[in-house]
């Protein structure tokens, strides 16, 4: 008889574990579930955020740029705690008589003195000619010229576009000095065309 209960005690006791193993594996399963599905979400806000206030995504339109950019191109912008500095290739919001998004090269910044030599083509910053390899014609003299002050003003940046025969910039009074505060950020990386995926510079 006690051999009976022995056995009948120790079905129980095989029952109830198998029901707290099954409840174990049970909570693990929706545990994980919860954990990942927060995660998730964690990094989707994170990435909304930084695409809205830190990292945008624009797309190149125009030959003012080639052949360092080609119009179709996608290029993602950083626009967090941004200072403009020379060589860098910014997305500005508009210029001085023009509306639309334009993306060019920072050439001289607030407080440099900046020549453009039109009969030899070359550009002088603070008396020093710029090595320019990624240019692509002569820089020429644009209609309606701007006056280059003798120094670049504060919180203004002069901008120039790589295709220098075929861009609209700060040699016209179109486009003429930007303001810091027009620039959306700075072009970091080509997203687009895959083939040409890299930093961009």
């Amino acid at each position: 008889m006690s051999e009976k209960k022995d056995i009948s005690t120790k079905e129980s006791v095989t029952a109830a574990d198998a029901e707290n193993i099954e409840d174990e594996e049970n909570y693990s399963a929706s545990g994980f579930i919860f954990e990942w599905s927060n995660a998730f979400m964690i990094a989707l806000i994170v990435v909304v955020l930084l695409l809205t206030f830190v990292f945008r995504q624009v797309t190149v339109k125009g030959t003012s740029m080639t052949d360092t950019l080609q119009s179709g191109d996608r290029l993602i912008i950083n626009s967090f705690n941004y200072t403009p500095k020379y060589g860098d290739i910014v997305v500005v919001t508009h210029g001085q008589k023009y509306d639309d998004p334009i993306i060019k090269r920072v050439i001289a910044t607030e407080g440099q003195a900046l020549n453009i030599n039109y009969d030899t083509g070359e550009v002088s910053v603070d008396g020093v000619i710029l090595d320019e390899p990624y240019i692509k014609g002569k820089t020429i003299r644009l209609k309606h010229p701007v006056e280059i002050p003798d120094r670049i003003p504060e919180g203004y940046v002069f901008v120039m576009g790589d295709n220098r025969e075929g861009s609209l910039d700060s040699r016209s009074t179109q486009i003429g000095l930007i303001p810091v505060e027009n620039i959306i950020g700075k072009a970091e990386l080509r997203i687009f065309p895959i083939n040409s995926f890299g930093s961009v510079y």
